[in-house]
């Protein structure tokens, strides 16, 4: 899709005339839609155990009328409106929580705790504004719905599981997304922001998020008494060894055009002062934007763990062991730069210009990449849907003071205006697709 700027302020001005009361509309449906976010804010389930979040979704998509498939990849909803010829248009919200007991002080705040899969009883949060992402995707649906006799096409609405996790798009994809229900020409997506004011929207072109891989890190060594360390080749001196070595692969071995970041989040060995222990395991988060520096960095550990290990003297048999989290890794999410400059235009014409701004790539994973990582390359966009109170917002620039962010158990958004925005930018966006020449 190659428009010049003409045709796509045209196009997204026609969708803007078609809808002028689309405002007015959205300002209607707030009362329903913002009984649905507290309920879901109040109800958060982790990942991989989203039942009754995916049941609720499928109720309300059935309730406006669309065809809903339950069980999609764990508990994934799908919700298909066939509404004559035209373009396929897949919109997307993830529904899973987190593990953080809420710090926020409102009424409404979560008060659920369960039990995690390791048994210990944690809070649960929606502390990445999934519960606005899920609410905005319903209050899309219904707009769409109500005036589906101005756009053509099939609607495809999917409420993703696992996503904080990184296997929901993974399951979702594997049980045939795109071939069980279509094969959408365009992707969208938003995500709450912790850094924009509410009413606002920022979107980025081309990397917009990171790869994301987990990595353990397990160094061996040969123990015993502290007293005696020159009988021993001591597990603790060889990762700090490895912590300091892996800090040269970004600033010495990956170019400094091509950003990377290779963190050391966890470091436990040992079990008293005077003994040396056999073995010291670490874990590591590693981001970057560009496959191949992904695969760099890879492959850098492995050596650069290994090369430390023989030079302290130890047997092939006891090189440390580099263990890639495959099954949690997500590729970078790479914004298609046309449909990105497509869907900007669209969301000015709805919310104004001035309330849409360009953002930088950040460092954070998001499993939305996949959707356009098949062999059908397919177009995708996820866009920033403002969050933070505008006068919070304003204290904060005044004060310095950082604001809570995403993961952050005080972390609570403007949600009616984050809300009522986000409805109305994804709502002008799809008929936009809907309705180019």
């Amino acid at each position: 899709m190659r428009l010049s700027p003409l045709a796509l302020g045209l196009i997204a001005t026609l969708s803007w005339h078609a809808t002028a009361n689309l405002k007015q509309q959205v300002a209607e449906s707030m009362p329903e839609l913002e009984s649905l976010y507290l309920h879901l804010h109040q109800n958060p389930e982790l990942s991989y155990k989203e039942e009754k979040t995916a049941g609720r979704l499928a109720d309300e998509m059935r309730r406006l009328g669309y065809d809903v498939t339950e069980n999609v990849g764990g508990f994934g909803v799908v919700g298909m409106l066939k509404n004559g010829d035209g373009p396929t248009v897949m919109i997307r919200a993830d529904t899973d929580g987190l593990p953080i007991i809420e710090e926020t002080g409102k009424s409404y705040a979560s008060k659920v705790k369960v039990k995690d899969d390791a048994g210990n009883e944690v809070g649960v949060m929606h502390g990445c504004g999934h519960d606005i992402h899920m609410t905005s995707l319903i209050g899309t649906a219904k707009q769409l719905m109500t005036n589906k006799e101005k756009w053509q096409g099939t609607l495809m609405l999917v409420a993703q599981p696992a996503e904080e996790v990184g296997g929901g798009a993974k399951a979702m994809l594997k049980e045939g997304l795109y071939t069980q229900f279509a094969k959408p020409d365009h992707v969208l997506g938003l995500h709450v922001s912790a850094s924009v004011p509410a009413g606002k929207v920022a979107i980025a072109p081309g990397y917009a998020l990171a790869n994301v891989d987990s990595v353990d890190i397990i160094v061996k060594g040969k123990g015993g008494h502290g007293a005696y360390p020159h009988t021993t080749i001591d597990p603790v001196v060889l990762a700090s060894r490895i912590v300091l070595g892996l800090q040269t692969i970004t600033s010495r071995e990956i170019s400094p055009l091509e950003p990377s970041v290779i963190t050391v989040g966890s470091i436990h060995g040992g079990s008293k002062h005077n003994i040396i222990s056999n073995e010291v395991k670490l874990q590591l988060t590693l981001r970057s934007y560009n496959p191949d520096v992904r695969g760099q960095q890879i492959a850098a550990i492995k050596r650069l763990t290994a090369g430390i290990a023989q030079s302290a003297g130890l047997e092939d048999s006891l090189v440390p062991e580099v263990i890639v989290h495959e099954s949690e890794s997500i590729p970078s999410t790479y914004n298609n730069p046309e449909l990105a400059e497509f869907v900007t235009s669209a969301i000015k014409q709805e919310i104004g210009a001035e309330n849409v701004e360009q953002s930088q790539p950040v460092m954070a994973g998001e499993d939305f990449g996949l959707y356009g990582r098949t062999d059908d390359n397919v177009p995708i966009t996820i866009f920033w849907l403002g969050g933070v109170n505008q006068a919070v917002f304003d204290a904060a620039q005044k004060s310095g003071e950082p604001l809570p962010s995403l993961h952050s158990s005080k972390f609570a958004p403007d949600y009616p205006i984050a809300i009522a925005t986000g409805v109305r930018a994804m709502t002008n966006s799809a008929l936009a697709l809907f309705n180019q020449k």
